[in-house]
């Protein structure tokens, strides 16, 4: 299927599934905001605004092995080596239980300082603590859910994965308002729907990996740790590791200068505008995990032309995409904020931000499908660099610069979102032509001779 179908119907039929899912997990993320503006306040807003970026380094971890483990089982497969992927897929199971079981001890033990290093002040504090000390508490069930899918999706089986994250985020809008209002247990309710919907979603891939319908046949010898595979899983993965958790050690520098610019309203305000955004890109990377597997199989299968057309197909599909996202956002900026909050000042604040935010979304676009095309080619080290030329290497300078440059405060803050997206995308576009340049000659010396030329 991955060698011979078209590609553009290929596409549609790995990336509809994750795309249905992640709108479904994007969605959660949104009514979780939604319900904790509403319900809790302000305050509650900001907490879930400074445990969000700390959630997202567990994903992040999860990412981590689970996009390079797919990555690297899909190529195995592409090359026909079975018991390596076999192999590959039990290291990479193993290597997140043992990395979930780190994060849980180490976050529960050091809870309110990493807080603190995230923003909280004084009066937010004590709603971050409440929201991430359950959390912590389920990191494994949280980012095993994430390999779990990723590895299931390298197989070619995008249903199982979307029933997975459908699952996951369908039961967390459910039982939302039962723990956060019923229960009466505010923000900890919500985290606590949380860690409870992925633990329904980790039995039901565990129900699936021995039902001897996957791909994997993994046996117990599979899950026999192997420090060769598991460098190869965490180097092929480590760009998206890299590129989820430059935004928590983003957060960290936003959050606290948000704080100096703005106080905890625009906190919050900017916590709803992340929800937004998060929303915007989750379809955009269910079209990436469905291209993924078709980029890494025919790389791998040495079939180039195929590779440069996923690529194509894909990127004018998150271009189109992102457009849309971009023409709602700024016509209705004021009425997405009145969804997360009553308050008028937030609603303001965050109105204002959210058009200088999202300006340049259509071409951040360009530079993620950059980074998931070295990374789904088995490149970690360009993916690396573009992983972290926005969220590093320009962001944060940027950050400090167009303020106390313009004098603009906390609008020079967030100007700091479309000035680093144009210059990482200008970068990404070179990458990227050089890179299909490349395969567009080895396909052709394919053609030509017997034997292939490395790239």
């Amino acid at each position: 299927m991955l060698a011979e179908a078209p590609i553009g119907k290929l596409l549609i039929k790995l990336s509809v599934p994750a795309t249905l899912a992640m709108i479904v997990n994007a969605l959660y993320n949104i009514v979780d905001a939604i319900y904790i503006g509403q319900g809790v306040g302000f305050l509650g807003m900001a907490g879930l605004t400074v445990s969000f970026p700390i959630q997202m380094f567990i994903l992040a971890v999860g990412q981590m092995v689970g996009i390079g483990g797919g990555a690297l089982a899909s190529i195995s497969l592409g090359e026909g080596d079975s018991e390596k992927a076999d192999n590959v897929a039990g290291n990479a199971y193993v290597l997140i239980v043992i990395l979930g079981i780190a994060i849980m001890i180490l976050g529960s033990l050091f809870l309110d300082p990493i807080l603190k290093t995230f923003g909280a002040s004084s009066d937010v504090l004590p709603y971050a603590r409440d929201y991430m000390s359950v959390i912590f508490m389920g990191a494994v069930f949280f980012s095993f859910s994430v390999v779990g899918n990723n590895i299931v999706r390298s197989e070619g089986n995008a249903m199982v994965a979307m029933i997975s994250m459908m699952i996951g985020a369908g039961l967390n809008i459910v039982l939302d308002p039962v723990f956060i209002f019923a229960l009466d247990m505010g923000i900890r309710g919500a985290a606590l729907a949380t860690i409870l919907s992925q633990f329904v979603s980790f039995i039901y891939l565990l129900v699936y990996m021995y039902s001897g319908k996957s791909i994997f046949a993994i046996k117990p010898h599979h899950l026999r740790p192997h420090i060769k595979y598991m460098k190869e899983i965490l180097s092929l993965g480590f760009p998206a590791f890299s590129r989820q958790v430059g935004g928590s050690i983003l957060a960290i520098f936003l959050n606290n200068s948000i704080v100096h610019y703005g106080g905890d309203i625009a906190l919050s305000a900017y916590g709803a505008i992340n929800r937004i955004i998060s929303f915007l890109f989750m379809p955009m990377f269910g079209v990436l995990q469905g291209f993924q597997p078709i980029a890494g199989f025919n790389y791998g299968a040495k079939r180039f032309d195929r590779v440069r057309e996923s690529i194509k197909i894909a990127q004018i599909t998150l271009i189109a995409m992102s457009s849309f996202g971009w023409a709602i956002a700024q016509l209705f900026p004021a009425l997405i904020m009145r969804l997360f909050t009553p308050e008028a000042e937030v609603i303001e604040i965050g109105a204002h931000a959210l058009r200088i935010i999202i300006s340049a979304i259509p071409f951040v676009s360009i530079q993620i499908m950059s980074a998931s095309v070295y990374q789904a080619l088995g490149k970690p080290k360009p993916a690396l660099f573009l992983s972290l030329l926005r969220q590093f290497i320009l962001f944060i300078p940027l950050m400090f610069i167009i303020p106390a440059v313009t004098g603009l405060g906390l609008t020079g803050l967030w100007l700091t979102f479309p000035a680093a997206d144009v210059v990482s995308t200008i970068v990404s576009i070179y990458m990227l032509a050089k890179l299909n340049q490349q395969m567009k000659i080895a396909q052709e010396n394919q053609d030509a001779l017997p034997s292939q030329p490395q790239l």
